[in-house]
């Protein structure tokens, strides 16, 4: 049986792939792996988001994933700033004009970690995780990790 080790990718339809790539423009800054009239790949380091083109489901509902962030509340106030609904503190779940549900997860409280080479690319000013987050991975026998 083989072991989950990993995400490399996690795909999201889209009506419009260039006015996604846009509107998520407001918010975050990325850089793209490559694109095609209905497809994008937004390059999150060793792993990419798929946006895809036409959407063939109605909206998300409870499903969502997690985005990891460098910077949680930047995205906070550019989101409050653009005129969306969002939690003034904690949680940071939003949804966008297609339906799909995002939660932004700070990388700095999480114990997901990447290579000292990817997140050198990623955050070149480097990020230090929170002591909780530490104490999760040493708990898991990993410390050290990026």
């Amino acid at each position: 049986m083989a072991r989950a080790i990993g995400i490399n990718h996690v795909a999201l339809e889209v009506d419009d792939v260039a006015a996604a790539l846009a509107w998520y423009a407001r918010f975050l800054d990325f850089e793209l792996r490559g694109q095609h009239p209905n497809m994008a790949w937004i390059d999150l380091g060793d792993q990419f988001l798929a946006i895809s083109s036409p959407r063939t489901q109605g909206p998300d509902g409870g499903r969502h994933f997690g985005l990891v962030v460098d910077d949680k509340e930047a995205v906070r106030a550019a989101l409050a700033d653009a005129g969306i609904d969002v939690a003034p503190s904690g949680g940071l779940r939003f949804e966008d004009p297609w339906g799909n549900r995002f939660e932004i997860v700070g990388y700095r409280d999480v114990q997901f970690s990447k290579t000292p080479a990817v997140l050198a690319k990623l955050a070149p000013e480097g990020l230090e995780k929170t002591a909780a987050a530490r104490e999760e991975l040493a708990r898991k026998g990993l410390a050290g990790s990026g």
